[in-house]
């Protein structure tokens, strides 16, 4: 394993933890959860944990030392071999020091034990006081058996830093090796779209649909899906996280899709609609064709040095005139949007920060400020339209739910699509339905 990228993002924090007068970090993985007796679900890393070590066993903490001869220690499960004839292969502090790039690795049993002497004497603490009562209560039997020991003359930590609010700054803007495994989350999504848009016709369950795209998920090495799909035909596309997916789809309707698959833990995110029966009906593409110019304006909207609201902001002022032209609504594009009298109509935001979790870690504001795009940042672009049927809106209409997303990068220059292979425009969704 290349474990040089993690390597250099626990160095970043380190320097990081130096600037602010140094300390130690404490970073725990997640624990594994029951589904029900004694089965678990699929495990899956902290993303935290995973962002700083790539380590992907359960029962591992990362401890970062700060000072003039930084150290970054692992505590792990033992080598068992009676064990991983059961359950699989296990590292063992040995071989993950060797795999991962740890100056040194150390059983896990030991930690408590050992976390005394990592606190004595330090400036700080850094850790994310308050996620986990388990791990806040062996932070403070910690803290309290160093601070027992002051006549002694050890000192306990006099600060305790938010570790997760610096790690959230940190991966806000992705790395290479972030950007390659984001991109292959995108292609891999993408196939399992145009193939779900093939399938696809009326008489068939939504469910059968879903099974189609989470079978290329897999087959192409994605290990699960970065959420809980959406696949709604006809009036449930206007539920915006439908998942119940178990209706027919039916002749005339449109079919919404919100699916993503994740790869080495990062997410790709997509929405795509069509009409199960492969042909848009006239108001079905107006209606279509109004998000499509929505997306398109918030993604020429998403460039470096532009605010997180741009896009969002861009989308809303195409779709408000578009609900006007509609006879959706009444009035004025400026009163329209004083009002929000479409987010009746358009009720969500058009983006939220994408990797290594579907809506990823990072701050959307600082302060009064919104943040500002800088290159290396990714975030969806999903605009939408979701038309309930009413005595004021024309019948036409009614139960047209759509939502188009996409995943785009910040570049020096503008932006990257990196699910633009992935068909959205009319002409190109007919004619691989047709096929």
């Amino acid at each position: 394993m290349n474990y040089a990228p993690f390597q250099l993002r626990r160095n970043a924090l380190l320097a990081r933890m130096g600037a602010a007068g140094g300390g130690v970090a404490l970073i725990p993985t997640a624990p594994e959860r029951i589904r029900n007796r004694d089965t678990t679900f699929p495990y899956r890393a902290d993303s935290y944990f995973h962002y700083l070590t790539g380590f992907p066993e359960p029962e591992a903490v990362l401890v970062l030392v700060g000072g003039d001869q930084p150290q970054s220690l692992l505590f792990c499960r033992d080598k068992d071999i009676d064990k991983e004839i059961w359950d699989g292969y296990r590292f063992g502090p040995a071989g993950a020091r060797e795999a991962f790039g740890f100056d040194a690795a150390h059983p896990i049993g030991e930690l408590d034990a050992k976390l005394t002497e990592l606190l004595a004497d330090q400036p700080a603490l850094w850790y994310s006081l308050g996620h986990d009562a388990a791990w806040d209560a062996r932070i403070s039997a910690a803290l309290n058996a160093v601070r027992a020991q002051t006549r002694a003359g050890k000192r306990a930590p006099a600060m305790i830093h938010d570790i997760r609010a610096t790690l959230d700054e940190m991966r806000l803007v992705k790395d290479a090796h972030e950007i390659d495994l984001m991109r292959r989350a995108a292609a891999i999504a993408g196939t399992a779209h145009r193939r779900a848009m093939r399938f696809a016709a009326p008489g068939k369950f939504e469910y059968e649909v879903e099974a189609e795209f989470l079978h290329e998920f897999r087959r192409q090495g994605s290990q699960y899906p970065a959420y809980s799909p959406i696949v709604a035909g006809g009036a449930n596309a206007c539920v915006l996280h439908y998942v119940g997916n178990d209706c027919v789809l039916k002749d005339g309707d449109l079919l919404l899709i919100d699916a993503g698959c994740e790869l080495d833990g990062y997410a790709s995110d997509i929405t795509r609609s069509f009409p199960v029966n492969g042909k848009f009906s006239g108001p079905q593409a107006d209606v279509y064709d109004l998000v499509l110019d929505a997306q398109a304006a918030a993604i020429a909207a998403t460039r470096p040095g532009a605010t997180f609201l741009a896009p969002h902001e861009a989308a809303v002022r195409v779709l408000a005139q578009g609900m006007l032209d509609l006879k959706l609504l009444e009035g004025s594009l400026a009163g329209v949007i004083e009002s929000e009298s479409y987010k009746r109509f358009y009720m969500h935001r058009t983006s939220h920060w994408l990797g290594l979790d579907v809506h990823d870690a990072g701050e959307y504001r600082s302060g009064e400020e919104w943040s500002r795009l800088v290159p290396g940042m990714t975030l969806t672009v999903e605009p939408g339209c979701y038309i309930r049927p009413a005595d004021d809106v024309p019948a036409a209409f009614h139960n047209i739910g759509i939502r188009i997303e996409d995943d785009v990068l910040v570049t020096a220059t503008g932006s990257e699509i990196l699910t633009a292979d992935t068909p959205k425009k009319i002409a190109d969704i007919e004619a691989l339905m047709k096929r």
